[in-house]
């Protein structure tokens, strides 16, 4: 499932960086002032060193408290952090974002329209339970419900049967492409159908009982305390030896989860502002790492007037300062990018990707003054709106950043821009409150696909998507979309989704910012687990252990 900070993520932390937005407001993002900002020179790969032994207990930092172990009901950053490690899936995210095997020991399309899952026989829930094939079948046909978090995973199921004592064939009205990414997502949660049963409106909170079969399980959630899990004494997956036998997470903001670190109080995190890993600059008991990831900041358009007119899109993009946001609001952690979506999403065809990236224009690092003048042309072609274009902020540092920076570049071709301040609580209304966008022209904010598959990004632009905010009505792209997911050979659907990105960004539908790379901080005396996006489904616990054996 597509995600954002404010609709399924965990809050933007606001402490971090002030005076980054002060540089971008008080002067040009590319003067010296910005350029002071250091940059933090982390190690850039898809996993940290191998752990050279166990680890009795962990403590692991979270941005926020969980709110539910009940995927279909919802999950922030900081629930899918906990269900990676408790939850299996019927299909398994690897550390470098690849798709691996899960419950399903096997996928296979059989033609255009079936896949069929064989599920291990093997497996078995918390409680000791058998994972049988009808409990698989059970668990994704809750996932498609109509309401369910996770059912548009599933939009173009038709139907789901098992057709033997360990398949399940799947009926699509059409090839589906990243239908088998989707399922290593929240949307391939193995459930326990008598677990959930037996809890009912109460599963998922503080106290139920595990409904899962992954190699840790919650064993402590104290509301507003800490919540604790221990590693399954006989999980069923020989192949899995966790080395953590304890991890326990508390949360708080990124200043407080830094200070703990620094202090010996906890062991990791995995922050969501990579600027606030700046902090760690020198020490030499806490590291930093980066590793791939699909997330990128936009600022996202809406249809309140002006910015219908891709025209005027197309010369705010032309005229962002990039690098100068980089560095103000991220310490440097973070790349000026030309697309809403990161490399993360390369999962296949990457050179193909990486080429077609390299040739896109109209959203350069740092305008120069043949941008410049591209945009002023822009706006003299469309004209200028009247009234002030509106950019939101939830009052973030890291908004403001962008919201000045988005001020700034419209004044450099001729455009009024004003900043409107909305609630950090009703922020992410602009998903699905009509009213809120109405008032403002942009928002800034960070947006990410659970597939490494861009196509899954790039649906987004068809004129009936959920958040398609009526910028963009392009029938030939609808049939784009579906010619991409009916493109099963990699090849053909790296071409398609290429021209999608090339129209997506000729566009600029949204206005591609920065991206970010997953940043992990960690204590030097642990080691092991994944530094990219993967922590989200992928059990990254199990790999937790001792630097030093």
């Amino acid at each position: 499932m597509e995600r954002s900070q404010h609709r399924r993520l965990s809050r933007v932390i606001t402490g971090a960086l002030a005076v980054g937005a002060l540089a971008l407001t008080g002067c040009a993002a590319g003067d010296k002032e910005s350029n002071d900002a250091a940059a933090l020179d982390a190690p850039f790969a898809a996993q940290t060193q191998k752990a050279a032994g166990p680890v009795a207990s962990v403590t692991w930092m979270l941005g926020a408290e969980p709110t539910t172990m009940d995927a279909d009901i919802d999950a922030t950053t900081a629930d899918d952090t906990v269900l990676a490690n408790i939850c299996d899936r019927l299909m398994q995210v690897q550390p470098d974002l690849t798709l691996g095997q899960g419950i399903a020991s096997d996928a296979k399309w059989v033609d255009d329209t079936h896949v069929v899952f064989t599920i291990r026989q093997d497996a078995v829930f918390h409680d000791g339970t058998p994972v049988t094939t009808a409990d698989v079948l059970w668990s994704m046909k809750r996932h498609a419900a109509e309401g369910a978090a996770e059912s548009d995973e599933y939009a173009n199921v038709v139907s789901m049967k098992q057709t033997a004592d360990d398949q399940i064939t799947v009926t699509t009205t059409q090839p589906d492409a990243i239908f088998l990414q989707a399922m290593a997502g929240d949307g391939g949660i193995v459930w326990n159908p008598r677990v959930i049963k037996a809890e009912g409106s109460d599963f998922g909170g503080p106290g139920s009982d595990s409904a899962c079969s992954g190699p840790y399980q919650i064993t402590s959630w104290q509301p507003g305390a800490q919540l604790t899990i221990e590693k399954v004494a006989d999980y069923w997956n020989s192949g899995v030896t966790a080395r953590a036998d304890k991890v326990v997470f508390h949360w708080g903001e990124e200043s407080a989860t830094v200070n703990n670190l620094t202090t010996g109080s906890a062991q990791g995190a995995y922050l969501e502002n990579a600027g606030a890993a700046v902090a760690l600059e020198g020490s030499s008991t806490v590291s930093v790492y980066q590793g791939p990831s699909t997330n990128a900041w936009v600022l996202e358009t809406t249809d309140r007037g002006a910015l219908t007119d891709a025209r005027l899109r197309q010369a705010l993009s032309l005229a962002l300062n990039r690098e100068g946001i980089a560095k103000a609001a991220f310490g440097g952690l973070a790349q000026p990018w030309k697309t809403p979506v990161g490399s993360g999403a390369w999962g296949y065809e990457v050179d193909a990707f990486q080429q077609a990236y390299d040739k896109l224009t109209g959203a350069p690092a740092k305008p120069d003054d043949a941008d410049l003048a591209k945009a002023k042309k822009l706006v003299e072609e469309a004209g200028a709106p009247s009234e002030p274009l509106v950019v939101a902020s939830n009052g973030s540092s890291t908004h403001n950043v962008i919201a000045n920076a988005l001020v700034a570049a419209a004044k450099s071709i001729g455009l009024e821009a004003e900043i409107k301040v909305v609630p950090q609580a009703q922020y992410g209304d602009f998903y699905s409150d009509a009213e809120l966008r109405g008032q403002a022209d942009l928002w800034p904010d960070e947006y990410y696909i659970s597939k490494n598959d861009p196509l899954g990004f790039y649906k987004n632009g068809k004129s009936d998507a959920s958040v398609n905010f009526g910028v963009f009505n392009d029938p030939k792209y609808d049939a784009l979309v579906a010619k991409g997911y009916a493109a099963t050979d990699d090849a053909e659907r790296a071409k398609i989704t290429i021209e999608l990105q090339q129209e997506w960004v000729d566009e600029a539908v949204w206005i591609p910012v920065v991206a970010t790379p997953s940043t992990l901080i960690m204590s030097n005396d642990v080691t092991g687990v994944p530094s990219s996006a993967a922590y989200i489904y992928y059990p990254w616990a199990a790999d937790l252990g001792s630097a030093k054996g």
